[in-house]
Formats: C-alpha cells, sequence, structure tokens
C-alpha cells in the first residue's frame, strides 16, 4: 500500500513567483490496485508521481510504501521498489546499446555488478520468452542497438524492462502520449496484461480519457492540487467520458476560460 500523508509542496519558494501545488494534500493507493489520474495542465499529476519516487522533495508531509516510511530515501533507492515508464520512450531505454544489454540491465537492477560481466548469455533464450509476447520481433533482434527501434518497439521494452525485477509499485507517466493512436492502443493492452498477471500496484497519468474509463478499478481527477473526482470499483464503472468531460468544464467555467 502507498500512502501520501498531508504532503505540501511549493514551488520557488521565497520567491515572487512562489506558488503552492499541494497543501495538505493525502492519497492512499490500496495493493493491487490500479489507479489512473486526469486533470489539466498545472493539476499536479505528475509532480505527485515525481514526489512518489523521490524526483522533488516536498516541504512537509510524508510517503509511505508497505508501511515504510520512505520520505527521506533517495531516488536511486525507490528505484529498486517503483517501476516507472516515461512519457518519452528514449528516457526508459539505452539507445546505444543493445536489446541484450538493456535486458541485461533491467535484470541486474539493484544488484552489485562488481567486475563480472553486464550480459550473461546464458540469460538470452529467458529475454527472448519475455520478448516474443510481444509480437514486436524484438527477440530475434538480440543484437540490434535500442535506438534503431520504433518508437512503440522502445516503449513496450520500456515497460516490460520496468517490471523484471519484483517491484512493489508501478508508475506510468503519460506513457502513450508520445506513440501513434495504433501503437498505444497496442501499449496500453500490454500494460493492462502485465498488471493483471503480475498483480501490480498501478498508478497511471493519462490525458486520454477512454483509457482512463476503460483501465485499471478506480479513477482519480486532479485539479489544483486537489482531488476533485475520485471513485473506485463499482462507481468507477459507471463513469464515463462525458462525466469527466462535465468536470473538465466546470472547472473552466469556474477558473473564467
Amino acid at each position: 500500500m502507498l500512502e501520501l500523508k498531508n504532503i505540501y509542496k511549493y514551488y520557488n519558494p521565497g520567491t515572487l513567483n512562489e506558488m503552492c501545488l499541494f497543501q495538505d494534500y493525502s492519497l492512499t493507493v490500496e495493493d493491487g490496485q490500479f489507479v489512473s489520474v486526469v486533470g489539466s495542465n498545472g493539476s499536479g499529476k505528475t509532480s505527485m508521481l515525481n514526489i512518489i519516487c523521490g524526483s522533488i522533495p516536498i516541504e512537509s508531509g510524508s510517503i509511505v510504501l508497505d508501511g515504510e516510511d520512505i520520505t527521506k530515501e533517495k531516488e536511486f533507492r525507490r528505484n529498486q521498489r517503483i517501476g516507472r515508464v516515461y512519457q518519452n520512450p528514449a528516457m526508459g531505454t539505452c539507445p546505444s546499446m543493445t536489446i541484450l544489454e538493456n535486458m541485461s540491465l533491467a535484470d541486474n537492477k539493484g544488484k552489485r555488478y562488481g567486475l563480472g560481466r553486464g550480459t550473461n548469455k546464458a540469460r538470452i533464450s529467458h529475454y527472448q520468452e519475455l520478448l516474443r509476447p510481444l509480437n514486436l520481433g524484438l527477440e530475434d533482434k538480440m543484437d540490434v542497438k535500442v535506438g534503431s527501434l520504433s518508437g512503440g518497439q522502445r516503449q513496450a521494452m520500456a515497460l516490460l524492462m520496468s517490471t523484471m525485477t519484483p517491484i512493489e509499485f508501478l508508475v506510468l507517466d503519460e506513457h502513450t502520449a508520445a506513440l501513434d493512436p495504433k501503437t498505444a492502443e497496442i501499449i496500453m493492452e500490454l500494460t493492462d496484461k502485465i498488471v493483471r498477471e503480475k498483480k501490480l500496484t498501478t498508478i497511471m497519468v493519462t490525458h486520454n480519457l477512454r483509457y482512463a474509463v476503460e483501465y485499471g478499478d478506480r479513477l482519480v481527477m486532479m485539479h489544483q492540487g486537489e482531488n476533485v473526482i475520485d471513485c473506485a470499483g463499482a462507481e468507477k464503472q459507471a463513469v464515463s467520458i462525458d462525466d469527466i468531460l462535465v468536470k473538465f468544464n466546470e472547472i473552466s467555467i469556474e477558473c473564467g476560460n
């Protein structure tokens, strides 16, 4: 279970441009829950993910993962327990390295390398078996540099690599936004498959309202650092894209847009 407790986050503190994004913000994500998060630009979606992953500090409050306070834990430490897939496919893989080398890096996440080889040829068949269900032909390109792959192929690899080692939480930061519609559908189907099979506790930020409605068992809509919609289970299943659009319009009117 993930808990954000009474989070306060300021940007540009002590300056004329000081802005309080989160003021006493709290969120609890239960084990095995798949949460879809929507909201306008500046609503706090990505900042929330950065706070969870330790990419940005907070002024006060606490982050608790499976009962352990990780508020002061460094980002690289949290990465051993949290998998993250970014919007840009280039951020989840190393373009100058081969598919085999990338898979080996992910396979050895959190382990000590010492002076041994970074790649283990005995694991090649295992990596190929992991890649084969993607139906992208990557299992036959183990010696190809990842930088030569398409954005969809790289994002599929990034998703797979982020979940190769045991993790407690999966963070998806608009991971289909940079892809064409057809490829985005493939990545979302793969995401749903991996989350279900591995029973991963997941939070997904997306601007695609259909994905937010169709995937996951909880939906959160954020605005100015607050949750203005938070529904799960049957209530979430009853939510439609039109319902979310109505809320977007209400907020737009309140803001004078």
